[in-house]
């Protein structure tokens, strides 16, 4: 007899208390399914990226002892669903239990909640052992009438309740809790980007098998040079490494973008922490301590910025996510119904910024979060594409974007499609904000200074065209009635030139 216990692709906890002891009654099953590859299209490092983590994690608790069942891809076994394989593992070795951790996706709650309840066997679902709050902190943290949840009131509660960057009296270090306003910098050249902290792998082999099961990706591959960690060892280097070479200008140059860096100072610990090798309250007290160690190297800014995200904006969009599933991915408040432009499954478009920022995404599986907010999320909010098509190919194409933490920030950052609830503001720009915090104008074949000619960049009119679109609906936002009222004051001419303009944009945006 024995309990089962399934650990999911996004469950690569060496450090679960599952672990600590070995128990020849626990077989753990761990499997590489279609019904998980396939419910969207995805980038081909990131199908490569989980199972080669799963297969390390499964070796991992072989070596120690523990029993493990795993199904690959291609294994004639296979039943490409968990329900279907587990049913399989129970009668195989009699289980006389079942356990699971805590999903973090909704579809997967579910389809296990529903699988446990019927399989007819004594169950529990467990925790992850990960985040700093549970699913209904965020929740419980507001009043249930409040039409907006402010980010910022649930960030000093996690402060308050982790003690980073807290002085004894309760204050916060420095005596501002945000120091965002300090880490806005575009970065010219200097100083020098380090050099790449990745740890690289050669994973032909089991991208041989994928392709051999026929499941369906797109993006570059690099399996002759991955570059993503597979176990906490290799993801505890990587964040030493940031820690020392990164974080201390990661603060300056956080929203810079630049053609010679992927990365610039980012940490690109995304994929190692929401598959949960690191944990959240570990990354953000590496970055406090090299602060507390050297605060004239690491400033306060830098440190606080970057544990904001890893403590706060991360542990918020998850209580938003559990909060407001499953209504809120069909989120369409500014009803717009434009498909994707084809050259977003091979970035061959002539405007540079989004050349580079789409390209990179296909050869990485990676952009940070101002190439994914400011080029990509704005272009496709001021050209009205449908949210839910911009959702569906930011779940696929990012190693690091599983729907908990993707979705909201899509949905509702990126694409205000959820009428304000998470974003008090439209995240829009012109081709104006591009170049003061990138290189991406030189040499493009569009004019970043021009709104309606032939070669003006197609940013500016859809920029003002959103305004003048959405006029009614922003006109009193204080955070950007400044915009508006300026798209309001044009001349009756101008308006009509970029309406015309923007229409004529939306109806050649494959060829742009």
């Amino acid at each position: 007899m024995a309990c089962v216990r399934l650990i999911l692709g996004d469950q690569i906890n060496e450090s679960h208390s599952w672990f600590r002891q070995v128990d020849e009654r626990v077989l753990y099953v761990m499997m590489e399914v279609r019904s998980e590859t396939d419910y969207v299209r995805h980038h081909a490092q990131k199908v490569i990226g989980i199972f080669a983590a799963m297969r390390r994690l499964a070796e991992r608790l072989g070596k120690a002892g523990h029993r493990v069942r795993y199904f690959k891809i291609g294994d004639k076994d296979n039943q490409h669903a968990f329900a279907d394989n587990l049913r399989s593992v129970f009668k195989e070795v009699k289980a006389s239990r079942f356990e699971y951790q805590q999903p973090d996706e909704y579809r997967v709650d579910e389809a296990l909640d529903s699988f446990a309840r019927s399989c007819d066997l004594p169950f529990a679902m467990q925790s992850s052992e990960h985040f700093l709050d549970d699913r209904k902190g965020v929740a419980q943290h507001f009043q249930p009438e409040a039409k907006r949840w402010l980010m910022e009131s649930y960030y000093r509660v996690v402060r308050k309740r982790s003690g980073l960057l807290m002085d004894k009296d309760g204050e916060p270090k420095g005596g501002k809790w945000n120091y965002d306003h300090d880490n806005r910098k575009p970065w010219k050249g200097e100083p020098a980007v380090p050099r790449s902290w990745d740890i690289v792998h050669n994973h032909q082999t089991l991208w041989a098998e994928i392709q051999a099961a026929g499941v369906k990706t797109f993006g570059e591959p690099a399996a002759a040079n991955f570059p993503w960690p597979q176990d906490r060892a290799e993801a505890l280097k990587q964040l030493k490494a940031f820690i020392e070479y990164g974080l201390p200008n990661f603060g300056d140059y956080e929203d810079a973008m630049h053609t010679s860096s992927d990365r610039l100072f980012h940490s690109r610990l995304s994929f190692a922490l929401n598959v949960k090798m690191l944990s959240p309250k570990e990354v953000a007290a590496a970055a406090v301590a090299r602060h507390e160690a050297n605060p004239k190297e690491v400033s306060l800014a830098a440190t606080e910025g970057f544990v904001r995200q890893i403590i706060g904006w991360r542990e918020y969009i998850r209580g938003v996510y559990w909060a407001k599933m499953p209504s809120y991915r069909e989120g369409n408040g500014l009803n717009h119904q434009a498909p994707l432009p084809s050259w977003f499954w091979d970035g061959q478009t002539k405007m540079n910024c989004l050349r580079c920022s789409i390209g990179q995404s296909l050869s990485t599986a990676y952009a940070h979060h101002i190439q994914r907010l400011m080029v990509i999320g704005s272009f496709c909010l001021t050209a009205g594409v449908n949210p839910r098509a911009v959702e569906q190919w930011f779940l696929g194409v990012y190693i690091d974007a599983f729907e908990w933490v993707e979705l909201p920030n899509v949905i509702g950052m990126s694409q205000h499609a959820d009428n304000g609830f998470l974003a008090s503001k439209p995240y829009v720009c012109a081709a104006s904000y591009v170049g003061k915090m990138s290189n991406y104008c030189s040499g493009c074949t569009y004019d970043p200074k021009d709104r309606l000619g032939p070669k003006a960049c197609p940013l500016n009119a859809l920029y003002w065209d959103f305004w003048l679109r959405h006029q009614e609906r922003f006109a009193n936002n204080p955070r950007i009635g400044m915009a508006v009222r300026q798209a309001m004051a044009m001349k009756p001419a101008e308006k009509t030139a970029i309406r015309k303009k923007a229409d004529e944009l939306r109806q050649q945006m494959d060829s742009l």
